[in-house]
């Protein structure tokens, strides 16, 4: 089995004309600096706007609402996180050891979600993981369980994997319960150590299993 497939996101649009790319990806770049700038929750259609030199309502008809807007920009972090896991660098990227690459991905995705949340939160229901994003995600990390020859029901397995690196989980565990985040990240490993192990093993806590 090979890896993962770099998925397209939001839907899968058909392709855009050449100039209504490009208008499109000023309006985007044109976001992303007013983002820089004051962050997302004071980025208005009309601010991008204006800053991209349009009317107000070019920058609607391509995104339909604020919302869309910033979930725009967030398929164009998750397009750099799919090409850093497809083709960067080891350990996240291809060369290193399936261990080490899952435990790069959980610690990059947690870093991506937290340094998005605000954009992940301005964007709403938008903004909630598509399923295209998760199909990638889901089928990287199958993919490394497979390779470190783990038994048992592997699409729920990874969705245990998964689900603690998602946004609303981690904002209880950080903001509310005040856990340092290298706490959640160790939590994370432990949770992966406990996962991938060998049958005959006798699963002690913190104890990664050999690949089978």
């Amino acid at each position: 089995m090979t890896g993962p497939r770099l998925l397209p996101l939001v839907g899968d649009p058909p392709p855009e004309r050449r100039d209504a790319a490009r208008n499109r990806e000023a309006l985007l770049v044109a976001a992303q600096a007013l983002v820089e700038e004051s962050g997302p929750e004071h980025v208005t259609m009309e601010a991008v706007a204006a800053r991209a030199g349009v009317g107000k309502g070019t920058v609607f008809r391509r995104f339909e609402s604020r919302e869309g807007l910033m979930a725009a920009l967030l398929d164009h972090s998750e397009a750099a996180f799919q090409g850093a896991v497809m083709t960067g660098p080891p350990p996240l990227g291809p060369g290193a050891e399936p261990m080490e690459r899952l435990l790069a991905f959980g610690r990059s995705r947690l870093e991506s979600t937290l340094r998005h949340h605000a954009l992940i939160r301005a964007a709403g229901r938008a903004g909630s993981r598509s399923y295209a994003v998760w199909s990638f995600t889901a089928m990287h990390v199958r993919y490394l369980l497979e390779q470190l020859g783990v038994e048992g029901d592997l699409p729920l397995l990874t969705t245990a994997l998964l689900a603690p690196l998602e946004l609303p989980i981690l904002e209880q565990q950080l903001i509310v319960d005040g856990f340092p985040v290298d706490r959640v990240v160790d939590g994370w490993a432990d949770l992966v150590h406990r996962v991938v192990r060998t049958p005959d093993e006798p699963g002690e806590p913190g104890q990664p299993g050999q690949p089978g």
